[in-house]
């Protein structure tokens, strides 16, 4: 046998027992063998660089070193999921999703473990890349730190697609969780807070060999990719088994939503029995050309619901309570509490969310009241234990000035929370709208974070977003922790954030009411910055989605002379404000006014290009059959429920030829 066999067949046997021992759990040769081997695959691979192997078994001991994470874009947006906490949630979900698709629905039920999410991507059956979740449109790569989680196969076995990702969790089990912290308390540091966070702060430690030593797993659960040949979410689980993933054994089909609670209900009380933190359920549409036909809203799957087991509840004194003012002006009051753990963390402060909620739960200083987090992410206090009230206690008065500029608080009528209405003269509503400016969905400013914009604001250097655009190294580099390349990043990223596309501009204006989703609408629409600042309301309101709130809130913008000012500051400087000539080129009104149904499996396009193609040339894509639907473009396998009701209404049925047609 040759050297080059040698250390393929090293590296096939080491894959094996790694596989064996840390997706079955069932190892095969003693720890003490598995390292002999692998020394010596180390010491020939040292000898022949020539046969280097970027998934060698040798790579997990980790030694490569990531100074700054690259920022990845997805190639499948990585969706966060609806949450429900009762039966009825879950009746609801079903109700809506039975009125979109047709045939019996079955359900896949998978437990939701509590870790960093994480998209793998495989290419001939070899891992190419790891990147976070970031915000679901864009995340960090991450691979060098992921290639040491023995779990993760670096090579795959049997049958796999050409290229695909992989979605799951990247999580601490207990017993490791435990035995590091054993081993932090022994070397006098601070024992990690949960199994959560330290396996997420684990991703972005810069030194690979660091996360090698840490007992990390990867739990598998969504395979996204084209022409995988799977049919449906409990096949997708299996295939990922027999490719070498670790998939959870726990996942099961149903055939109906009391099934769903079944399994609920048998997992509330087994979790506490599992190796790993879980906090949940997800209940998935099994069918996948279901899902497709579902779709999904601006933020989730219309086709997944994420069941939270109960919250955990603990009591605790309340301190005071301060009051934050944010980017709008929105006064939010927050508890500041005596610490108490709960979920694994050390809780000190909890929202009270307005001054209704605090005179709802008479709310009021040194009570003891009962905390709990919000789909164990956000603490709130649910209860006030009246049997331990002090004496002489005072209700609770709400304040009636802005705790940072003084001016007069206002409510509008029909809102929960009370504003500070000095838009240009209060700084946490300065600084907030440019941090907003800046953010990852926005502008994405790089080399620049919202410490350094709150740093740049107290040192006078900008009061608004367009200031931006006129600082220079010079200027920045004075400000704490800010070296020259830092000065240099920052600078540079103003630079490039000019050509971030228009809907993105208008997004990151900070328009009251104008999230990412009504920007696109917006922009698509009125195609620049000047149309819509002569649209009235009236105008805005017969845009697709826009309601009169939305169209009062950006009529008030566009009226401030302020605004105007900053708007033709950022025109001189080079942003974007209108819609790109390349992007123009490929859209046409042909299809206006005109609402279409998408519905079975297509040959030509895809779903996804077929919904495009009717967006961009002006027609609008509905969930749902109803009488203002123009044409239903139906595919094959088109559920028999959709033809009658169209038939019902007399809505034409057209192919995907037909409406390819209709574009030319």
């Amino acid at each position: 046998m040759n050297i080059k066999e040698h250390i393929q067949n090293l590296r096939h046997e080491l894959r094996t027992h790694n596989y064996n021992y840390y997706v079955l759990d069932n190892p095969t040769i003693s720890d003490y063998e598995f390292d002999i081997k692998l020394k010596e695959l180390q010491a020939l691979e040292a000898q022949h660089p020539e046969f280097f192997d970027a998934n060698s078994p040798s790579l997990r001991v980790g030694g490569e070193v990531t100074k700054n994470f690259n920022t990845i874009v997805h190639e499948h947006r990585m969706y966060s999921l609806d949450n429900s906490y009762s039966l009825e949630d879950l009746q609801d979900w079903e109700t809506r999703i039975k009125k979109l698709v047709d045939g019996e629905i079955q359900y896949t039920c998978e437990l939701k473990y509590d870790g960093a999410s994480i998209s793998l991507t495989y290419e001939n059956g070899n891992f190419v890349r790891a990147v976070t979740r970031g915000d679901g449109v864009q995340g960090d790569e991450v691979t060098a730190n992921v290639k040491t989680i023995r779990s993760v196969p670096l090579q795959l076995k049997g049958n796999y697609p050409a290229k695909f990702d992989i979605r799951g969790e990247i999580v601490l089990p207990w017993e490791g969780f435990h035995k590091m912290n054993e081993e932090r308390l022994e070397n006098g540091e601070e024992p990690y807070r949960n199994p959560r966070n330290t396996a997420s702060g684990s991703l972005k430690l810069q030194d690979s060999s660091e996360v090698a030593k840490r007992p990390l797993e990867c739990l598998l659960y969504n395979i996204k990719g084209h022409n995988l040949g799977i049919t449906t979410q409990f096949e997708s689980l299996e295939r990922a088994r027999l490719m070498g993933f670790k998939v959870p054994s726990a996942s099961k089909l149903v055939n109906s939503i009391e099934e769903v609670l079944e399994f609920v209900n048998y997992w509330d009380k087994e979790r506490h029995h599992l190796p790993y933190e879980t906090d949940g359920v997800v209940v998935k549409v099994n069918d996948l050309q279901q899902q497709e036909e579902l779709g999904y809203t601006a933020k989730a799957p219309r086709w997944a619901m994420a069941y939270k087991f109960k919250a955990e509840q603990v009591s605790t004194i309340l301190n005071s309570i301060s009051y934050q003012v944010g980017r709008t002006g929105a006064i939010t009051p927050v508890a500041n509490l005596k610490p108490v753990e709960l979920a694994g963390t050390t809780v000190k402060r909890a929202s009270l969310h307005n001054s209704d909620q605090i005179e709802k739960l008479d709310i009021r200083i040194n009570d003891t009241v009962f905390v709990e987090k919000g789909g164990e992410i956000i603490p709130k206090i649910i209860a006030v234990d009246f049997s331990k009230r002090p004496e002489h206690s005072a209700p609770t008065q709400y304040i009636s000035e802005c705790p940072e500029c003084k001016t007069q608080l206002v409510r509008i009528e029909g809102e929960a929370k009370h504003y500070c209405p000095n838009y240009n003269g209060c700084n946490p509503q300065i600084i907030g709208r440019i941090q907003h400016f800046i953010s990852r969905k926005a502008m994405d400013i790089e080399g620049l974070g919202g410490e350094t914009v709150a740093l740049l604001v107290n040192a006078n250097l900008i009061s608004n977003y367009s200031d931006l655009y006129t600082l220079t190294k010079e200027e920045v580099m004075p400000l704490e922790r800010m070296a020259e390349k830092s000065a240099e990043n920052l600078i540079n990223g103003v630079e490039a954030s000019k050509q971030i596309p228009f809907e993105r501009v208008l997004f990151a204006l900070g328009i009251r009411f104008v999230g990412e989703t009504v920007a696109k609408k917006l922009a698509k629409h009125y195609k620049s910055i000047d149309a819509i600042k002569k649209a009235s309301i009236d105008d805005l309101v017969n845009v697709d989605e826009i309601g009169i709130k939305i169209a009062e809130s950006v009529v008030d913008f566009f009226a401030s002379e302020e605004n105007e000012l900053i708007i033709e500051k950022l025109r001189n400087f080079g942003v974007q404000l209108e819609v790109s000539a390349e992007k123009l080129a490929n859209q046409t009104n042909k299809l206006e006014h005109q609402v279409f149904v998408v519905s079975g499996v297509f040959e030509t396009v895809s779903r996804a290009e077929l919904k495009k193609l009717i967006e961009d040339n002006g027609g609008k894509v509905s969930s749902s059959i109803s009488s203002k639907t123009s044409y239903i473009v139906a595919g094959d396998k088109m559920g028999p429920s959709k033809k009658e009701k169209a038939e019902k209404l007399g809505i034409p049925l057209i192919s995907e030829q037909e409406f390819l047609q209709l574009l030319q």
